[in-house]
């Protein structure tokens, strides 16, 4: 029996509904993965499975006496005490137990009369029997890892920290279901790798929402994929998943092409055709009454983001230089004797435990501060943009538009003049969405607006700190392609070691006490180089022998300009062969002869070009669509 199953849920806030009738089940030992765009509905889902958020319609059955943790997106207000007591409170009985034991074992002490002698034996077999003194450790163990301060208050925490208490409550109270919605935000590298290694020890059920790819490859024996208000259900690892659902569009799109086509005949007919003919085929007349409506309540897939970083001039070949650079707050040293070069074109990545000093060291290479000891030279003709994780460019009391704006109705990329609204949409904002508060958006929608508001300015160094936070998979891909694209200069941090793989050329790492060191490559290149983390990886991921040969060793994915190159090119070739058409149609005109300015003369120069272009046209579609195929069937 599931330990969980869905039937016909139903949910909508206003408009199309999120979850459309959907039906799922969950087994016992599975880590499932739930995949989807930003705002389909995948944290809502999570919500109703843990009994937080009521469906429209459907049913829901569980275990009886099934148990589950949540780590939700949002933060419970009511929540307070110390960091220990919020995180403890995740398991039954905890603290009450600690409490009543410690009571009795005051009160026996000043009093040693049997009846409270058997009052704490009793209590002691209860806690026996729930494996306090078990937890009691494990908690300690959890809060260690996740660099939690016990004694903390919570209500005082940032909403990053208080994410990351909550994430060790969810993972202390052994549920039989275990709900973690974006567990990785917030935490370091470190405590990443600890909680792959938790989460593949633990005995408990999973169901997750990450776009930390490692993670979810690791860790996944299940997709679920939400889209469209639809849910599916894939088996396998993530890159199966990838290549059948490339399948199943593709197919989708042939289908729907068809489809279409035979509507627009239908169309055709129904306006060419006189009353007499309309009455004798109310049958054809009816199906495409229905077709119209088939139509109509199709559900387009989400469209990509579609980025666009505006460029300004270069700058100077040298971008920054550290030379025997040392910085502390108060008692504890950030960085010592640390001396560097960043020259214009670097890509270069930052990683280290929370606290070590990553945003420090961006605040020194942008000039904002200055070092206690040494130099930080900056090179000539500068133009920085800065993403902070934390989102203050952001104003919660303006709408998305006034965001970007300030004021205007139109931003200019690359020399283009574009209104708000249309370049918002290319980064999937509605016009009612982008006239909306910003403090209604989810996480991801934040990052999208932050990004589109950095990408408007004219920039030839990009400094992003956690830019991969709440992003889906789909708008991280497009990301790193577009930042693989980008002719300026890249600093980066990110805890996202398949996002650091992909686009850094090196790697400057916090090692403790101060000392900072440079690594040629990426994630794995650290690992591979760095005495203390030295694994066995491979020496170049696939995906990077990519990017930088610019060749695969095998059949490789279309990057996101080729697919929309291949999705315009039947349209474009339609367009010409009907020019084309056109044209073999004048030239059948003897007026055309007779004509002074030499019409046949153009007439028959242009019938060249488009030889010339429809030519080319099908050579890049036939190639274009043979990768494609190449690439599903392997």
């Amino acid at each position: 029996m599931a330990l969980i199953s869905l039937q016909d849920i139903s949910l909508s806030f206003g408009g199309l509904p999120i979850l459309d009738r959907i039906s799922m089940q969950i087994e016992a030992g599975e880590r499932v993965c739930l995949v989807g765009r930003n705002g389909e509905g995948k944290s809502s889902l999570m919500r109703v499975i843990a009994g937080k958020q009521p469906t429209d319609s459907g049913r829901i059955m569980r275990q009886q006496g099934m148990k589950i943790g949540l780590l939700d997106q949002e933060v419970e207000a009511s929540l307070e005490g110390t960091v220990y007591s919020v995180v403890a409170g995740g398991v039954d009985r905890f603290m009450a137990l600690l409490d009543q034991h410690r009571d009795v074992s005051s009160h026996l002490a000043e009093n040693g009369s049997e009846s409270l002698l058997a009052d704490l034996a009793a209590v002691e077999h209860e806690m026996e029997t729930a494996s306090i003194w078990q937890m009691r450790q494990q908690i300690e163990t959890v809060l260690s890892r996740l660099q939690l301060d016990p004694d903390r208050n919570f209500v005082e925490l940032s909403g990053g920290m208080k994410r990351r208490v909550m994430l060790a409550r969810a993972l202390v109270c052994h549920p039989d279901l275990l709900l973690l919605d974006e567990p990785t935000n917030h935490l370091d590298i470190d405590s990443i790798t600890w909680l792959e290694e938790f989460l593949l020890a633990s005995s408990c059920t999973l169901l997750f929402v990450t776009h930390d790819r490692d993670l979810l490859k690791k860790l996944a024996t299940r997709i679920l994929d939400l889209e469209r208000g639809s849910i599916s259900s894939w088996p396998g690892d993530y890159n199966t998943y990838l290549r059948r659902k490339e399948e199943l569009l593709a197919a989708e799109s042939r289908r729907h092409a068809r489809f279409d086509k035979k509507l627009a005949q239908e169309e055709t007919w129904v306006r060419q055709g006189i009353k007499a003919r309309r009455t004798r085929n109310e049958g054809r007349v009816r199906a495409l009454i229905e077709m119209r409506r088939q139509h109509q309540v199709r559900r387009q897939q989400v469209g990509n983001v579609r980025m666009e970083i505006t460029g300004a001039g270069l700058s100077g070949k040298l971008v920054a230089v550290l030379e025997d650079v040392s910085l502390s707050y108060g008692d504890h040293l950030v960085i010592r004797n640390f001396s560097g070069t960043v020259l214009r074109g670097d890509r270069i990545g930052i990683i280290g435990p929370n606290g070590a000093g990553k945003t420090t060291l961006l605040r020194l290479l942008l000039g904002d501060l200055r070092p206690d000891a040494g130099q930080v030279r900056l090179g000539t003709n500068l133009l920085p943009v800065y993403f902070d994780q934390q989102r203050a460019q952001l104003d919660d009391m303006k709408t998305v538009v006034d965001n970007l704006g300030d004021g205007s109705d139109f931003v200019e990329i690359n020399g283009r003049r574009r209104h708000i609204i249309g370049y918002l949409r290319d980064f999937l904002f509605t016009p009612d969405r982008a006239r909306s508060p910003i403090s209604i958006l989810s996480g991801g929608e934040r990052n999208r607006l932050l990004l589109a508001k950095l990408f408007a300015r004219p920039s030839n160094v990009l400094v992003l700190d956690e830019p991969t936070n709440d992003l889906d998979i789909e708008t991280l891909e497009l990301l790193e392609e577009l930042l693989m694209e980008y002719n300026g200069t890249v600093l980066v941090v990110s805890h996202d070691r398949a996002f650091l793989n992909n686009i850094v050329t090196s790697t400057l790492v916090f090692e403790g006490e101060g000392l900072l060191q440079e690594y040629a490559g990426g994630y794995d290149d650290w690992l591979r180089q760095s005495p203390v983390h030295r694994k066995k990886v491979p020496l170049v991921r696939e995906e990077r022998k990519e990017r930088i040969k610019g060749q695969a060793a095998g059949p490789r994915k279309l990057t996101f300009k080729e697919s929309r190159e291949l999705e315009k090119l039947p349209g474009r070739i339609e367009t010409l062969e009907q020019e084309q058409k056109l044209l073999y149609e004048a030239m059948t005109d003897e007026s055309l002869y007779r004509d002074k300015g030499n019409g046949a003369a153009r007439a028959g120069t242009r019938l060249g070009e488009l030889e010339q272009l429809l030519q080319e046209a099908y050579s890049r579609w036939e190639e274009l669509e043979s990768r494609r195929e190449e690439y599903l069937r392997k």
